[in-house]
């Protein structure tokens, strides 16, 4: 039997995949998708969506159908939450994104949204893959908790077969022994897909870590590292926050940290360019 070739994997002088969504270009600049872990109610939704943009956010992220961990904890809205959803991302003026569990969700859930995230406890979901990949939206693969780049880029590899070539690979931690954080954060992961994918790629630095403490730090050098963007979770009183409250950024705290981002997005765009300089 001979070896398939994956059409992840970049062959030379193979330009980058670049992904539309509406008016942003996710692979080109620096995209920043924020929003709260879950929908919980009109109010909430729309009044982060505002905050979001008024800080920077290009994309509106917000769950509607929440895979957790005890079926006794709050598991999100579901065709409410994406009503909800869509009415914030118009509001706003922002795409918005939302995770979809099951392949017999992807036509209706496709009618409320713009990105499609297939999550990290569906990265191995082939049925879902597919149905994702046939919808023809933009598709946000996070990474398994447990997965190798080689097993991250085949799944990625079942949505582009399906004829969807606008994959947008997400890092948001592995599971290790270190207990200290949620997940281990692997930014190495980011120059590597840079070295053997031409899809783009973000960082979650709010599951990657699970603590509130990292999150900025970790967005920082996200950047550094290469990303094309990060994704976060901002709560407008994350005290009251029905799901990860405790690593959710408040809308102050995400308006100080987009000021440090952007900052640093112009410093790498300087860096980039000396190396290009540096390999003629």
């Amino acid at each position: 039997m001979k070896n398939l070739k994956l059409t992840t994997i970049k062959v030379k002088n193979q330009a980058r995949t670049l992904v539309k969504v509406k008016d942003i270009t996710i692979g080109e600049g620096f995209t920043v998708i924020a929003g709260p872990c879950s929908i919980e109610s009109e109010e909430q939704a729309i009044e982060t969506a505002i905050r979001v943009k008024e800080a920077g956010a290009d994309i509106l992220r917000g769950g509607a159908f929440k895979p957790r961990t005890s079926p006794y904890a709050f598991q999100g809205l579901g065709i409410k939450g994406l009503q909800i959803l869509e009415k914030a991302g118009k509001e706003s003026g922002l795409p918005v994104v939302t995770e979809v569990l099951d392949p017999r969700d992807v036509s209706w859930v496709c009618e409320y949204v713009d990105i499609l995230q297939v999550g990290t406890r569906n990265m191995q979901n082939f049925s879902l893959l597919k149905e994702v990949g046939k919808a023809g939206k933009p598709v946000l693969l996070k990474r398994g908790m447990f997965s190798t780049l080689s097993e991250w880029l085949s799944c990625a590899e079942y949505v582009l077969a399906e004829g969807n070539p606008n994959v947008i690979l997400c890092e948001r931690g592995i599971r290790t022994f270190e207990s200290y954080t949620r997940n281990t954060l692997d930014l190495a992961i980011v120059p590597s897909i840079k070295e053997v994918s031409h899809l783009p790629v973000i960082v979650d630095p709010s599951h990657g870590t699970g603590r509130l403490s990292l999150v900025e730090r970790m967005c920082l050098a996200s950047i550094a590292a290469g990303a094309d963007g990060v994704m976060v979770e901002v709560h407008r009183n994350p005290a009251e926050a029905l799901c990860d409250g405790d690593q959710s950024l408040s809308p102050p705290m995400f308006m100080s940290m987009m000021k440090k981002v952007r900052k640093l997005q112009e410093c790498m765009v300087e860096i980039n360019a000396l190396d290009r300089e540096s390999s003629k």
